[in-house]
């Protein structure tokens, strides 16, 4: 099904639309959640719970990229519930890697409406980035970064050794904090 008609059963407030998005995308925000959570049992509920904030959101929302849209429910659910669990225990595992990756280039946000306000113009200065880079590099780290994809998940995928992936990240995160710092966002 297309996701056009999955949406017109959303505003329509048909629950089949939760089951056709679930039959769609299903597999992909279950990936998305167990890479960051590494639990079957936890990227499961995260799905259905994706599945509502879907639901929740949509209408008045009506997302231009829905899997997208969905992929980052999942996405910021999931650190959610990481960062529950971790509380007490900072920076274990591959997603503390990952987090601790970015530190060095991305501004810390709280809630503030200034703060808000400077984490949109920072989230358009990254997206303006990626669009800068070639296709692996831009790849490369949108799956470590958006999708808590492992280094050896990435290297499998591209080819290349994991230190090569290594270092392909590591210049990519240095030319995002020089981009940042020329457009003003202060690290």
């Amino acid at each position: 099904m297309e996701d056009a008609e999955i949406l017109d059963m959303y505003f329509s407030r048909e629950e089949a639309a939760l089951s056709e998005t679930k039959t769609k995308y299903g597999r992909r925000l279950f990936k998305v959640s167990n890479n960051i959570l590494h639990s079957s049992e936890d990227a499961e509920e995260n799905v259905n719970d994706t599945l509502l904030k879907s639901w929740n959101v949509i209408p008045p929302s009506r997302p231009l990229m829905f899997g997208a849209f969905l992929a980052k429910i999942a996405r910021n659910l999931s650190l959610n519930k990481w960062e529950a669990k971790n509380a007490a225990k900072r920076g274990g595992g591959e997603v503390g890697i990952m987090l601790g990756e970015l530190e060095e280039c991305i501004p810390s946000a709280d809630n503030s409406p200034e703060e808000a306000h400077e984490a949109l113009v920072v989230t358009d200065t990254i997206n303006i980035f990626l669009s800068t880079l070639d296709k692996p590099a831009r790849v490369a780290f949108i799956l470590r970064y958006f999708h808590s994809e492992s280094i050896s998940t990435i290297s499998t995928r591209f080819k290349m050794s994991e230190s090569k992936i290594k270092s392909l990240l590591f210049r990519t995160r240095k030319k995002l904090r020089t981009h940042l710092e020329k457009e003003g966002i202060t690290i």
